[in-house]
């Protein structure tokens, strides 16, 4: 056997990893930012934004994900390098988690605009209009600058995205534990995920199952990160991960168009 035959194999084998470790990266941070998809829809309904504007503010909302998701991503690759117990802590979380999503599966979310911590923490130190600008951010009035519905949205839709990172990315932690794959499969997800904004809106509400599926998703990302010892010895690889995730979505979304939810009576 040759030292560049080995090489070379070993290499085949590396790359191959990282494919399925990007794949499988890639499934479960758009499956769990499904989740936002529901909530962003809320949002705009809420702060009365025109359908005409969704497009600016996703795009903005983009370019402060990619941002956000940069800073977490490396924080949690060197937290992780420094202290390996660390994934313990967010195993327990991601199945806590879990089992909270299953059992709110069936509340209706509600987000009450004034109420909202961003908005009153903007309201308090910033000038406010309740009135929209157009496709404006900021209202300019008698030389002074206020801000706009537009960008308050924005502001409350960055802020949710980083309460969803902090589901989000410790599941990809429980794929690979190189950031810049966790990195690029985190935002290729989002990339592709709010490209497809407008179809998705239009079917998510069919899925009603699809919560039900996060739930057991995070719950078993959560169980593999306290078990990944054990994991390991087992021979339990990342193609295992893959076909159990997928598998876990794939029953949800048939269980959807088999059951359908019930048309709600009208009065």
């Amino acid at each position: 056997r040759s030292i560049p035959g080995d090489l070379a194999a070993s290499l085949e084998l590396y790359n191959k990893n990282l494919g399925l470790e990007y794949i499988t990266g890639y499934v479960v941070e758009y499956a769990l930012s499904v989740d936002n998809i529901f909530v962003m829809v809320l949002l705009f309904t809420s702060f009365g934004i025109p359908e005409r504007y969704y497009h600016k503010v996703l795009v903005w909302g983009i370019l402060g994900a990619i941002i956000m998701r940069f800073l977490f991503i490396f924080l949690g690759a060197t937290l992780i390098a420094k202290f390996g117990w660390i994934l313990y802590v967010f195993g327990a979380f991601l199945v806590f988690t879990g089992v909270k999503m299953f059992i709110n599966r069936n509340q209706d979310e509600e987000v009450d605009p004034q109420n909202h911590p961003v908005v009153k923490f903007a309201s308090r130190y910033f000038k406010v209009t309740p009135k929209l600008d157009g496709g404006h951010f900021f209202h300019v009035e008698n030389g002074v600058k206020y801000m706009t519905p537009l960008f308050l949205v924005l502001l409350v839709i960055e802020f949710t995205d980083l309460i969803f990172a902090v589901d989000s990315i410790p599941a990809i932690f429980s794929v690979t534990k190189d950031p810049y794959v966790v990195f690029f499969s985190n935002i290729f997800a989002i990339l592709g995920l709010r490209s497809m904004f407008f179809l998705l809106v239009n079917i998510i509400h069919k899925f009603q199952y699809l919560k039900v599926g996060l739930a057991f998703l995070l719950v078993f990302i959560g169980l593999k990160m306290l078990l990944h010892h054990w994991l390991a010895e087992v021979g339990f690889t990342t193609t295992h991960s893959l076909i159990v995730i997928v598998g876990i979505l794939v029953l949800s979304i048939i269980a959807s168009l088999l059951f359908p939810k019930k048309a709600e009576p009208t009065d």
